[in-house]
């Protein structure tokens, strides 16, 4: 499905209020005033490619396609090392290959980790942003200009891959012409709030259900988390938190055992509100436990519809057990569920037994 033009535009993208996030975000506008390569560096998860739709959707080319394609994958490699009007020469005599340079003309051509690219490849790909051709590797003749605007990402700085000669010197001349640095989010994390209040906000609107509360210790872990997969990671997260949460308040049992335990001093932490340090978030193994058996039960609650034995049977367990554990947990077990809870705990016994 393709998604709307103004799905990628700089007034529409919930970025955060961090100064750098702001610095990368000039940038892009930037860049989006010419026609020169752009080289997004940044790690997995940090939104490189969604930077690249931005800077596509404000261009001159917005009217043109985007053509993003992965240079990890071996296809683009054969792709690349196979460019030009005719077959041969590098291919080995392979059938002519489709010109992606030339599918993305009059649009943007996304080189999605460019770092994957083997030499060869690279120093053919450096020619033909030079001369704006794309080079025949069977012939010395060229295909007319492309007219695409360049954008390529990577995960590492192509100057440090360079001097350890993992990447062409005239490749990343080439595409250095304007270089956008997307931090990770763990050296943003005034951002990380913001961001899961937009995320927990939209997977609850894509369910058709009201975004859970977030309780102070809560986000405390998620402030100290350092997010090794960025922005992904946590938008993963806060679905599985919309997933997850059955009484309206996320617990901690509907985060994952490594945001909850990761308890190593981070040098980039910063407090969560204003000058105050984020609220600690303890452990119990006993709290912890009894939050997933009551998910549990309100979950088996919901599917029967109500049902005691078809609940017990989805967990398990015996009906006379299962009317144990409701009792233990009370009536907000069925209020997690969506059905009416019995008026004490006498009738709550008696309609678990019904």
């Amino acid at each position: 499905m393709t998604r709307p033009a103004d799905t990628f535009s700089f007034d529409t993208v919930v970025s955060g209020p961090s100064a750098r996030m702001r610095a990368v975000f000039d940038a892009a506008r930037l860049a989006s005033t010419t026609d020169s390569p752009v080289i997004i560096v940044g790690e997995i998860g940090t939104g490189k490619e969604l930077i690249a739709r931005m800077i596509h959707a404000a261009s001159p080319f917005k009217h043109g396609p985007f053509v993003a394609v992965r240079c990890e994958a071996s296809d683009l490699i054969h792709e690349l090392a196979c460019h030009g009007p005719s077959s041969g020469g590098l291919c080995g005599g392979a059938p002519q290959s489709r010109d992606l340079f030339a599918l993305a003309s009059g649009g943007t051509l996304l080189l999605d980790g460019i770092d994957h690219l083997p030499l060869d490849v690279q120093a053919g790909l450096a020619r033909s942003l030079r001369d704006r051709r794309v080079m025949s590797t069977a012939a010395s003749s060229a295909s007319p200009a492309w007219g695409a605007h360049i954008i390529a990402t990577s995960r590492h700085d192509l100057d440090r891959l360079v001097a350890d000669g993992r990447f062409d010197q005239d490749l990343q001349l080439q595409l250095s012409v304007v270089t956008i640095v997307v931090p990770a989010l763990r050296e943003r994390p005034q951002d990380i709030l913001p961001l899961a209040r937009h995320f927990l906000n939209a997977a609850a609107e894509r369910k058709g259900q009201p975004a859970p509360v977030v309780p102070a210790p809560i986000e405390g872990a998620l402030v100290r988390y350092r997010w090794p997969g960025n922005v992904r990671e946590l938008e993963n997260t806060c679905e599985r938190m919309v997933d997850t949460c059955m009484c309206g308040t996320v617990r901690v049992g509907c985060l994952a055992p490594e945001i909850v335990l990761d308890d190593q001093p981070d040098a980039a932490s910063v407090p969560a509100h204003g000058d105050e340090m984020a609220e600690p978030l303890s452990v119990s193994l006993d709290d912890r436990l009894r939050e997933v058996e009551a998910q549990l039960i309100a979950w088996a609650l919901r599917a029967s519809n109500g049902n005691k034995s078809r609940a017990a049977a989805l967990l398990r367990i015996k009906r006379t057990t299962l009317a144990d554990r409701i009792t233990r947990h009370g009536p907000s077990l069925f209020a997690a569920a969506g059905l009416p809870a019995p008026a004490d705990a006498e009738r709550l016994v008696e309609a678990r037994l019904s």
